[in-house]
């Protein structure tokens, strides 16, 4: 690990994935859109120098700014090119050999008075080889050359970015008779040379000339497809060309997916203060920790001097303190934490690009299915959707969803959509829980709130902290939290109905559906109106929860695609705990839900409905036009699966502990992977162990799964110190809570202000 500078692997090493899809070795590189590469060359003037395959490399970097450009120009001429809008200006200049023309022009660049190029991409050899017909005096000639012109090119390289093409191989069988001499073996000799002679010189100058090297890694693959066996074809030198690109873009645009060529971000105000306190409470556990040992070896059985026996001390091991507990949880957070940023942060690990096969997410989603198959117990209770058949569900879920990300399966729209109803499932989950908690509990309570509130944000709060990315990245969390706030305004809302109170007078179940249907009003209303919606939601404090990139789209994005899932969830809910009140259904062991008769209709209408659902999922070709069909229909498939799985006995009566075991910590698994198992913030890879992909996969997820389970518990500790039952104390704590965030957002405006 050679650590740092990354654009080193990018210039020189990489694999194919696929066919057409190049992965530079360590990192990651961005495919730049044609208004990114404009933002990213505004006032920018870039030059190519050298030979028809130079000529083929600037055709395809112009065509990043402008796909309708044509290659219409001179083969054996300059050619000019322009963009006005950004102010661009791309040269390619006719000089197919390294000779004192070619030095004259670079001379020129280097007078002070003369603007300099701010990208110069140069290359020759084959017409030299071509022109004397291989001969070693021609080599010669060309060492001499190249030797007066590196002391040019690295005076220019001291203010603009200057890359040495190095030739790549050609295919000999296909080369005309006019071209028979230029030999791969001639090639290499040329290559050797330019190389030798660059590095030798860069070693007593400051600046250095970048070797392009990586075009010959992929011509050695593709050169096959060559129309004449000398130019590479038009997807290789596309890929060239966009290496050049995320060579000099990157830095500049700094793109999520985009790792290559990218400096370490410097550490911010807040992460700063987060280090110093995770540092301090690891202090803090040590000196703690040594005192009770201290205390317990006084304490320790000691031998009677008289009669030779051991006697049992009087005082027994202390208890763990609240502080201690405190500290210890802040302790195993901090080391984990960093783990985080150095996994996703520091240039330390390294990072691949995803490419999606059909066999690298189905082959793994058998396996998985059929491991939990074989973990099969009884269930405790055999109610419809029990306590372990939810942590099931959400368990195989979630692992379907981690390897669909992994396996850069969104690129399939079949998976996708089918991804679509789990994420729904998810908040369908939301709904359910909750409603039949606040309806058969009756508990409003403050504590109640504060508890769900802070196991779901407390990870990814810290995560903000660490990571340096605002709340709404981690789009889940918000969104089953403001869902869990909706929920409970609309069931805590006077007058309060609960099942209590309900049995009483049969009306107030009426008066509860016209609160759903007062919600189903609101959800349609805001779906229908993005400006109320973004207007809502850009209120200060609001703004700073919601916003990404300046602005509340994508938070209406998410909540506009699953908006109705919710109250499916809800409303299920109270139809199904209605039915259980007046005895319609059979939740016995080994009992259908209902009679014989009914359970098989319903059980073949679910079934049927199931498959069409995917039948219809499957055969979607356009994204957007699904995504809008989706939060009506999706809820068919939940509730076919609920149907599916609960209405014969046995399948409710038993439940997958593999499964059940993931669901327990699906929220600290769906969060974790963001940073330590996917890497740039989920656009690409985690590599911890570079050249065996399957091993690496086995070890990241092993520390992967370790991590999201110990956070997991973490969590619960620190909710039971934080959010304790008592109220007065429990006040005092919500106003510690606001002060802290107080001043999480004091410190987040310094830092803007230092930014802009």
């Amino acid at each position: 690990f050679k650590g740092g500078d990354t654009c080193e692997y990018l210039l020189s090493s990489g694999r194919f994935l696929g066919e057409k899809v190049w992965q530079p070795h360590s990192c990651m590189m961005h495919k730049y859109k044609n208004s990114e590469a404009k933002n990213c060359l505004i006032d920018k003037h870039v030059v190519f120098i050298g030979d028809s395959r130079i000529r083929q490399l600037f055709y395809s970097f112009i065509k990043l700014i402008n796909p309708q450009v044509k290659e219409e120009g001179i083969k054996h001429g300059n050619i000019p090119f322009e963009d006005k809008s950004a102010s661009i200006k791309v040269d390619f200049l006719w000089y197919p050999e390294v000779n004192g023309s070619m030095r004259q022009r670079i001379k020129s660049w280097t007078e002070s008075s003369v603007a300099k190029p701010h990208i110069i991409v140069v290359g020759a050899a084959t017409w030299s080889i071509k022109i004397h017909n291989g001969s070693n005096e021609a080599l010669a000639q060309y060492k001499i050359n190249i030797t007066s012109i590196a002391p040019l090119l690295e005076k220019l390289a001291i203010s603009s970015d200057v890359y040495w093409v190095l030739q790549d191989p050609v295919y000999e069988d296909m080369l005309s008779e006019s071209r028979k001499m230029i030999t791969n073996e001639k090639i290499d000799a040329y290559n050797e040379a330019a190389v030798r002679i660059l590095n030798s010189s860069s070693r007593n100058s400051k600046a250095k000339v970048k070797v392009f090297s990586v075009s010959k890694l992929i011509a050695q693959e593709t050169i096959m497809k060559s129309a004449d066996g000398l130019h590479l074809p038009e997807s290789s030198r596309d890929t060239n060309a966009m290496i050049l690109m995320n060579v000099y873009c990157n830095k500049i645009m700094k793109p999520i997916d985009g790792s290559c060529c990218q400096p370490q971000p410097p550490l911010t105000l807040i992460q700063k203060i987060a280090f110093c306190f995770f540092t301090l409470s690891i202090i803090g556990y040590l000196i703690i920790s040594l005192i009770h040992r201290n205390n317990y070896r006084k304490n320790k059985s000691c031998t009677d001097l008289e009669s030779g026996e051991e006697k049992k001390p009087a005082i027994s091991t202390p208890n763990i303190s609240t502080l201690e507990m405190l500290l210890q949880c802040f302790c195993k957070l901090g080391l984990i934490m960093t783990y985080f940023y150095l996994c996703d942060r520091a240039n330390l690990f390294m990072k691949e690009n995803k490419f999606y096969t059909h066999s690298s997410f189905f082959i793994p989603i058998v396996y998985i299915l059929v491991l939990g198959v074989f973990y099969t117990e009884n269930t405790k209770e055999t109610k419809v959707l029990n306590r372990e058949q939810t942590d099931e569900w959400k368990g195989w879920m979630q692992l379907v969803i981690l390897i669909y990300h992994i396996s850069g399966a969104s690129t399939f729209l079949p998976v996708y959509m089918h991804i679509r109803v789990l994420v729904a499932a998810y908040l369908f989950q939301t709904g359910y829980g909750h409603f039949s908690y606040f309806w058969i509990k009756g508990d409003f309570g403050v504590y109640r709130v504060c508890q769900v509130l802070f196991r779901l944000n407390f990870l990814v709060v810290v995560l903000c902290i660490v990571m340096d990315r605002p709340y709404q990245f981690y789009y889940f969390v918000p969104l089953v939290t403001v869902w869990f706030m909706i929920i409970y305004a609309t069931l805590a809302v006077w007058p309060q109905i609960v099942q209590k109170k309900a049995n009483g007078n049969c009306l107030w179940h009426l008066g509860l559906l016209l609160k759903l249907i007062s919600l189903l009003t609101c959800i349609y209303f805001l779906s229908y109106s993005q400006g109320v919606f973004e207007k809502i939601f850009s209120f200060w404090p609001l703004s700073k929860c919601f916003e990404l990139n300046g602005n509340v789209y994508e938070w209406w994005f998410r909540w506009k695609l699953d908006r109705y899932v919710v109250f499916h969830g809800m409303l299920f809910a109270f139809i199904y705990l209605a039915l259980q009140k007046r005895q319609m259904i059979s939740e016995g062991k080994g009992d259908p839900l209902f009679s014989n008769r009914v359970s098989n209709v319903l059980l073949f209408i679910s079934i049927v409905s199931f498959l069409t659902y995917s039948i219809w999922a499957s055969s979607c070709k356009n994204k957007t036009e699904c995504n809008e069909l989706h939060p009506s229909v999706s809820v068919v498939q939940i509730l076919a699966f609920i149907l599916i799985r609960n209405i014969p006995g046995y399948v409710r009566s038993v439940y997958s502990s593999f499964f059940a075991w993931f669901g327990k910590i699906s929220l600290e698994l769906f969060i974790c992977q963001y940073h330590i198992w996917l890497a740039a913030d989920t656009k690409g890879i985690l590599v911890l162990i570079p050249g065996y992909p399957m091993f690496n996969v086995l070890v990241s997820t092993f520390i992967f799964v370790c991590v999201a389970h110990e956070i997991s518990q973490i969590t619960n500790d620190l909710a039971q110190i934080v959010v304790p039952k008592d109220n007065s104390t429990l006040l005092k704590r919500l106003l510690c809570i606001a002060g802290f965030f107080s001043g999480l957002h004091f410190f987040s405006a310094m830092q803007d202000q230092s930014r802009h």
